[in-house]
């Protein structure tokens, strides 16, 4: 294979880029940036190891991502069906290499024709970071303690016709699980007023990205009480959005019986 980079660095970046095909930018960082779009592709490591691959919505959780890395891989384009594809496929090749990477969203199918559109890119992808020191499928050390993995959750029809309650840190809400990536808010959902400040009186992580969320949406609600539904991508971000989080919101939204998404979803492994 033989391609043409761009490559510009920085002290912390390292922004490699080709025409017609995705941007690659390696960050040097022990934290969550915030990013302005969810369309892209992340990959976690620690020193040069693969740690995890996502998107920005799995790192919305309080008060930091179970993972600690001090890298992070984003692989930018404008089509966010393919990044969600191409996060598979690159968890599948990674995992037949004896990867332990984890995939931080719930695992999906790939149909047949987005996968050799993913498998080109994926193989693209590894080329690119491989001359740049970074292997995608190298078999992982051996570990002495393993970590326990990050629950894995996953949708289906009869989840999306259930109602949860939320009732928790001054909310109240009904919440429906509608699509696989669609978190409904009913109208008239009462929302925490104010964020929780750090001892020193600042706004943590979690409140800083639960008052975006409300920015983003803030025609639609007023004293604090939504006035319309409101439709978000995830469990996480709901937890955000209504008390800006500080809780495992899995465990927070419980259907009538008093039974939780979590109880209904998580995946056994």
């Amino acid at each position: 294979m033989e391609l043409t980079l761009t490559t510009k660095l920085t002290d912390q970046e390292t922004i490699i880029s080709a025409e017609n095909s995705p941007v690659i930018t390696v960050t040097d960082t022990t934290e969550v940036p915030a990013f302005s779009s969810d369309k892209r592709l992340l990959l976690l490591l620690k020193n040069r190891q693969f740690l995890a691959v996502g998107n920005p919505s799995d790192l919305h959780v309080s008060p930091t991502p179970v993972i600690e890395f001090d890298q992070i891989i984003t692989v930018s384009s404008s089509w966010e069906d393919e990044l969600m594809y191409l996060e598979q496929v690159i968890f599948e090749r990674a995992k037949e290499a004896n990867s332990s990477i984890k995939k931080l969203s719930s695992e999906i199918t790939v149909p047949k024709n987005q996968h050799i559109t993913a498998s080109k890119t994926a193989e693209w992808l590894t080329f690119v970071l491989s001359k740049f020191g970074y292997n995608l499928t190298q078999a992982s050390p051996v570990q002495e303690k393993k970590k326990p993995a990050k629950t894995r959750h996953k949708w289906s029809k009869e989840v999306s016709t259930i109602e949860f309650f939320v009732d928790t840190r001054q909310s109240k809400a009904i919440v429906l699980w509608q699509k696989r990536n669609e978190m409904l808010i009913k109208k008239g959902a009462i929302m925490m007023p104010e964020a929780p400040l750090n001892k020193d009186g600042s706004l943590g992580f979690s409140a800083k990205m639960g008052q975006k969320i409300r920015d983003d949406h803030a025609d639609i609600f007023k004293n604090f009480t939504t006035t319309e539904d409101l439709v978000l991508k995830s469990v996480n971000e709901v937890g955000l959005f209504l008390y800006f989080a500080g809780t495992n919101s899995w465990l927070e939204l419980k259907d009538a019986n008093g039974k939780t998404i979590e109880d209904w979803t998580k995946i056994d492994d």
